[in-house]
């Protein structure tokens, strides 16, 4: 484990070289690992151990859009694809890979399939966190870890298909066996993480929370319209206010802030570009922070927790999502979005 001071602040870090593949293998050798749930995260990692030689089946509801996913990616009925509870009771390892909502729904069922010894596998807090709301309370003589991969699905899998890797941060809530850490670190090496933080399942899941809700979904899309629309108000086209807002962003700007950082983006541009975005840059910051505070502290109360698990409860609720997704799908950003997109050279 290397100590990697983050802008004055040390914090450990595992990387591929200090818990090298052949070394997650071996810790893994003897252990059957159930990916229970084939939707968001479930493919990528199963794929990615069993490209990695893990032994690994998967539980999934038969009959769904999912459970055939996984017969294509090559898991066979009956002998590597089955219900949730056969898959739990053949597995030392239990990567619970559901939804949330879903978690707490199907908990009744795992619990009884848990051995002694065994490991339950998180890629988020929010069961374990919040389990006054979902009831998820693990027995005491079986080990409780997490690996969360910072991206989707998609991207784990994409990533270690091309060979770089995505972070991943790990925690341990309960250590029965006194080898949940290895446990932890072996499995985020082999569903592909170039390396690893510690972290806590509280900080992780309040982080999260707070993100998907703020900068990364909530606060981006919110962002998105308003600016889009001031520009269409004041006479804009669809596709001039589509590409000052979103195209130049994500097909510029943002690759570079990936590879070199916002300082270097600041250092970089035109200095008209320059002096405008720090002016502006703390008139933002001080106009959102009041919204992150309260995001953060409904949060920590379990607020949006409740909100969750309450929504995916109600029988109407997979109507109602539709509608709200496609109300976005649909509006004139994004049809205009989905027009300039058409229009580059790899699309034509």
């Amino acid at each position: 484990m290397a100590q990697i001071n983050f802008g004055g602040v040390w914090e450990d870090v595992v990387t591929a070289e200090e818990f090298p593949l052949e070394k997650a293998r071996q810790v893994l050798a003897d252990e059957t690992v159930a990916v229970l749930g084939y939707g968001v995260q479930g493919p990528a990692q199963a794929l990615n151990m069993k490209d990695n030689g893990i032994s690994v089946i998967v539980g999934q509801r038969e009959g769904g859009k999912s459970w055939e996913r996984a017969i294509q990616d090559g898991f066979i009925p009956g002998k590597t694809l089955m219900s949730l509870e056969e898959a739990a009771e053949q597995a030392t390892v239990l990567q619970y890979l559901v939804s949330d909502a879903g978690q707490a729904a199907v908990w009744p069922r795992i619990k009884p399939c848990l051995k002694e010894g065994d490991a339950l596998y998180f890629s988020h807090g929010f069961s374990i966190v919040y389990k006054d709301q979902t009831g998820v309370i693990p027995p005491e003589n079986i080990d409780v870890i997490l690996v969360a991969p910072k991206g989707s699905g998609r991207n784990v899998r994409l990533n270690f298909l091309d060979g770089s890797g995505i972070n991943a941060s790990y925690a341990v809530f309960q250590d029965f066996t006194g080898r949940a850490t290895d446990r932890a670190l072996a499995l985020g090496i082999v569903i592909g993480s170039g390396y690893l933080f510690s972290t806590t399942f509280e900080n992780e899941v309040h982080s999260d929370l707070t993100g998907e809700r703020g900068v990364l979904m909530g606060c981006l899309e919110g962002i998105f319209e308003a600016q889009y629309n001031i520009l269409r108000k004041h006479g804009h086209s669809p596709s001039e206010a589509f590409n000052e807002t979103v195209e130049e962003l994500t097909q510029s700007l943002i690759r570079l802030v990936a590879e070199q950082g916002m300082d270097w983006m600041y250092a970089n541009c035109s200095t008209t570009a320059q002096r405008g975005a720090l002016d502006w840059r703390h008139r933002f910051r001080d106009a959102v922070t009041p919204v992150f505070e309260e995001l953060y502290e409904r949060v920590v109360s379990g607020e949006e927790t409740r909100i969750v698990l309450e929504a995916n409860s109600a029988p109407d609720y997979s109507d109602r999502l539709r509608k709200e997704l496609d109300e976005l799908k649909d509006s004139e950003m994004w049809q205009a979005g989905a027009t300039v997109r058409s229009l580059r050279p790899e699309n034509r």
